[in-house]
């Protein structure tokens, strides 16, 4: 059974053929690969083909596919059973392994979504303090939440457009949306919002729009500002918690929110994420406050195993360090490498995520100052990588990932495959 054969019948079964859009090749073109099995740093697909992974399923896996120490832990995991709907000593362990490293986090909450994690800190920020408006900046994918589908309108913070069919006005108008790396908009979209602004959401490493790793001055100012205004600061860390650092992007950037937003790594691998911060704040959620929000199958026992072995193999191996040195090495070897073959190109990094995109005169830190051309030379790049067994993610705009699976050897070969892509890439 090959992929175009499964694909042909998965477009009988579920819209585009997938069950997240990303996954239906549409920013690439061609047809999705259909994954069997993976292990370490590669996967493998239904036709026996394997390939260097750099997706990680968009992140999480900051260990590689099936890590042994957490294989191991899920088994038993399931050994045990695999949901209860009642309190376990699971959630618990993962809960107080991540209160006690992350200093902002008082109190946590499980979820299974990085969406519905910023949903409900979104609404706990509503309760807590009487206002309705929240501040998003472009470019920075938050969830697929009705109120933060919303790009902006005129570049500042004025009526917000849908980038998504079925959402209404009402729901439209309490998002503002400012662009990324300007401090005047941040100004005049707390003015706009009259008093009304109950939270300001950032992504502090924008990547889900390129990798556009942002001003530290930009985030203290956007901090302050938020403060000044008297809404609250939360930070999604849905990538970069646990992925950049111990203490994710927060850490990293001398930045404390009120509410945190965590996913993807927290799980191992499995449906988890987490929203959390203040006590104070965490305290109106239910059953303590008025503020509801439940899940079936939060906490479940399999991802809280997973996870907290997961974290706990990172801190034991010094696996933050190790995966930043290790990506800094092999990016820094890379881009000249591409350059030589390709002018135009460049590598962008942050801890252990990073990013191929054209070059630019500056830093790229806002989506619109993403070279027109990225997108259709990113297609070519994907499939001429794709032909030399390296899987990178399959949109022009998401980033790639590494794991500690991703040893020397590895990264040689990828490199090696990606120089090559690349110097075909510019040629139809």
């Amino acid at each position: 059974m090959t992929s175009q054969e499964l694909f042909d019948r998965a477009v009988r079964t579920a819209p585009g053929g997938v069950h997240s859009p990303v996954r239906a090749f549409h920013g690439v073109g061609g047809t999705p690969v259909f994954v069997a099995s993976a292990s370490g740093a590669h996967i493998t697909d239904v036709s026996g083909s394997r390939y260097i992974d750099f997706c990680l399923s968009f992140g999480p896996l900051i260990l590689g596919h099936r890590d042994p120490v957490v294989a191991a832990e899920a088994h038993r995991a399931i050994d045990d059973g695999w949901t209860y709907g009642t309190c376990e000593p699971y959630s618990l362990a993962l809960a107080e392994w991540i209160i006690g490293q992350v200093p902002w986090a008082e109190r946590l909450r499980f979820v299974s979504s990085g969406t519905e994690a910023v949903m409900s800190a979104l609404r706990v920020a509503r309760a807590a303090t009487g206002r309705s408006r929240v501040l998003k900046f472009e470019g920075c994918y938050h969830g697929h939440a009705d109120s933060l589908l919303v790009r902006a309108g005129s570049g500042l913070a004025g009526r917000s457009a849908a980038t998504s069919a079925g959402l209404p006005d009402a729901v439209l108008g309490q998002t503002l949306v400012a662009p990324l790396d300007t401090e005047g908009a941040i100004d005049a979209a707390i003015e706009a919002a009259g008093g009304d602004l109950a939270a300001v959401i950032l992504e502090a490493v924008p990547a889900n729009f390129g990798l556009l790793p942002q001003r530290p001055a930009w985030l203290e100012y956007v901090a302050a500002r938020c403060r000044e205004a008297g809404a609250l600061l939360v930070l999604d860390e849905v990538i970069t918690g646990f992925r950049s650092a111990m203490r994710g992007a927060a850490g990293l950037y001398g930045l404390r929110p009120d509410l945190v937003c965590y996913g993807k790594v927290i799980g191992g691998g499995f449906p988890v994420a987490a929203y959390g911060g203040r006590a104070d704040l965490m305290s109106l959620v239910a059953p303590v406050g008025p503020v509801y929000q439940a899940g079936t199958l939060s906490a479940n026992p399999v991802g809280m195993r997973a996870g907290l072995a997961t974290l706990r193999r990172m801190a034991d191996a010094d696996g933050w360090h190790e995966l930043d040195t290790r990506t800094a090495r092999f990016c820094d070897a890379l881009a000249p490498r591409l350059a030589a073959v390709a002018p135009d190109l460049t590598v962008a990094r942050h801890a252990s995520i990073f990013w191929i995109h054209q070059r630019t005169s500056d830093p790229l830190r806002r989506p619109d100052a993403i070279p027109a051309a990225h997108h259709e030379w990113y297609a070519r790049f994907f499939h001429r990588a794709l032909e030399r067994g390296v899987y990178l993610p399959p949109s022009p705009y998401e980033v790639c990932f590494l794991s500690l699976a991703h040893d020397e050897p590895v990264l040689g070969d990828a490199a090696d495959a990606l120089v090559a892509a690349a110097e075909t890439a510019g040629h139809r």
